[in-house]
């Protein structure tokens, strides 16, 4: 017989047996899945609808519900919450490895274009030696110890300014204060220039900056919704809202680079940022490599400001805020301060090594107002299990760092502002304790955490050391709103922070 002559449904005999096969081991497969609890959801949208304007405290009660390790469908995307000490150590400890991918968003991918951005660069060799950069090169001990004289003189023009409002006895925006301090701090150490007086439009900087933190905070419909979204996002102007501010913090971070390049540039007695990144371009160049380009430094430089300009400012004016509340607190603050700075009328960074009680505020501080309430998340490599739920590959986690902090199950009165809840407590909020997590664990911790608190300290303790602190008139300790405002990567105090200072040095 011919093989034409074979009748065509014969072959089918012999492929539905494996057809059947892969069919029942399909069954199987998803019977053995063992998915984390999940809230209803509906259709095309999934659980975007029961995420409120803070979704942090959203997530947090939802996670009430359902358990400490929750999932959701963002659209098309599958997001398991973390919102546990012990599953946050499984994930960012246990099963670092497999889960320290960060696909950047549309938003993020056009708003930095052809950089290759280190925050949500993938897991690789790139990422790996950028990180090296960061934390042996920008941000270790000895290059932050090297800036120490630049933060304590901007930290003597914050008293100065806050003293000559001191004399007429009317409130000072602490808000607006602070944001400038820590944007002064970042760009000397960047830039190596004042953010004050400088050739450079700086208010427009800082403009750019708000703007790319409005855009990646916003509602990314490309993210969630495949094709529909980008038309979305077309339409509403979005994506060329994006595109603009893109070109122009181009334009401005070239202009600062070519500065830098300029031969007569008169050096200065410590390399800033820049100068530090051009060298390791340089050095990479003259021995034949050629992986770190000038884009590359553009991206670090976006990075840090996205990331570092506000994260000090936000943490000090929530300490203050607690202060206000608390004046027992703050008076013991002041106490211990005044104690041991004595006459001398200021502080320093070494003096703020031996201020114990002041580190404690700043430890609970921390864990009431984290920063970062929500982590920035990671996607699942490979599939891995946490609390017994089975984790698979392309499924973002996102850990509750605020919703952590105030478990009970880990912190008694976990609402109260308590700064002696750490005394004589090793508790640290570097990574190595999950029950709180303001910057982060594991390989995607944040790099410039001692640059941060360092900030703070200083900033705390002088606030604390040269002035007393008075409600407006006709304000009491309870009228003190506290509401918070969720943008890109911070928790911040949705109304401004405003105290009458009293000099007292």
């Amino acid at each position: 017989m011919a093989l034409y002559d074979i009748p065509m449904w014969l072959p089918l005999l012999f492929l539905l047996p494996i057809l059947l096969l892969l069919k029942i081991r399909t069954g199987v497969r998803r019977q053995n899945k063992r998915l984390p609890p999940s809230p209803p959801k509906l259709p095309i949208i999934g659980n975007l609808h029961q995420f409120g304007a803070l979704p942090h405290q959203s997530l947090w009660q939802l996670s009430k519900k359902y358990g400490p390790v929750m999932l959701l469908h963002l659209g098309r995307i599958p997001v398991v919450v973390i919102s546990s000490a012990k599953a946050a150590e499984e994930v960012l400890k246990v099963h670092d490895l497999q889960c320290c991918n960060r696909p950047p968003s549309a938003s993020s991918k056009r708003l930095t274009y052809n950089y290759q951005d280190m925050v949500f660069a993938p897991y690789g060799q790139y990422w790996r030696d950028i990180r090296k950069i960061c934390v042996l090169e920008l941000f270790s001990v000895k290059s932050v110890q090297s800036y120490q004289f630049l933060r304590e003189e901007e930290m003597a023009f914050l008293v100065n300014s806050i003293s000559q409002s001191s004399s007429s006895a009317t409130p000072v925006d602490l808000s607006e204060k602070l944001s400038t301090l820590t944007a002064s701090i970042l760009f000397r150490t960047a830039f190596g220039q004042s953010f004050r007086g400088s050739n450079l439009d700086n208010e427009r900087f800082g403009e750019l900056i708000h703007e790319a933190e409005a855009i990646l905070a916003g509602f990314d419909a490309s993210e969630y919704f495949p094709y529909v979204g980008w038309i979305m996002d077309k339409l509403s102007g979005r994506i060329q809202r994006l595109e603009n501010t893109f070109h122009e913090l181009d334009r401005f971070l070239q202009e600062l680079i070519d500065l830098h390049l300029v031969p007569e540039r008169t050096k200065l007695e410590h390399e800033d940022i820049v100068d530090v990144l051009l060298r390791i371009e340089r050095e990479q160049t003259e021995s034949g490599a050629t992986r770190f380009t000038k884009e590359n430094i553009k991206a670090i430089l976006l990075d840090i400001f996205l990331g570092g300009a506000k994260t000090a400012a936000v943490t000090t004016v929530w300490a203050m805020a607690e202060l206000a509340r608390n004046p027992r607190v703050m008076k013991k603050a002041q106490d211990e301060v005044r104690s041991f700075v004595g006459n001398k009328g200021e502080v320093t960074e070494c003096d703020t090594e031996h201020l114990l009680y002041l580190k404690m505020i700043i430890k609970e501080t921390l864990r009431l107002h984290p920063p970062a309430a929500m982590l920035i998340p990671r996607e699942a490599m490979t599939h891995f299990k946490v609390d017994g739920y089975d984790i698979y590959p392309k499924t973002l986690l996102q850990v509750n760092s605020w919703g952590i902090a105030r478990d009970p199950e880990y912190w008694k009165n976990p609402e109260e502002f308590s700064p002696e809840r750490f005394t004589d407590s090793s508790m640290e909020y570097k990574g190595q304790y999950f029950d709180m997590l303001p910057f982060g664990a594991g390989r995607r911790s944040c790099p410039g955490m001692h640059l941060g608190t360092k900030t703070v300290e200083l900033a705390l303790s002088n606030l604390l050391c040269c002035f007393d602190w008075k409600l407006p008139h006709g304000m009491k300790e309870e009228d003190i709103n506290m509401e918070e405002s969720a943008g890109v990567s911070l928790t911040q105090k949705k109304i401004a922070l405003k105290l009458v200072p009293v000099k007292i040095f």
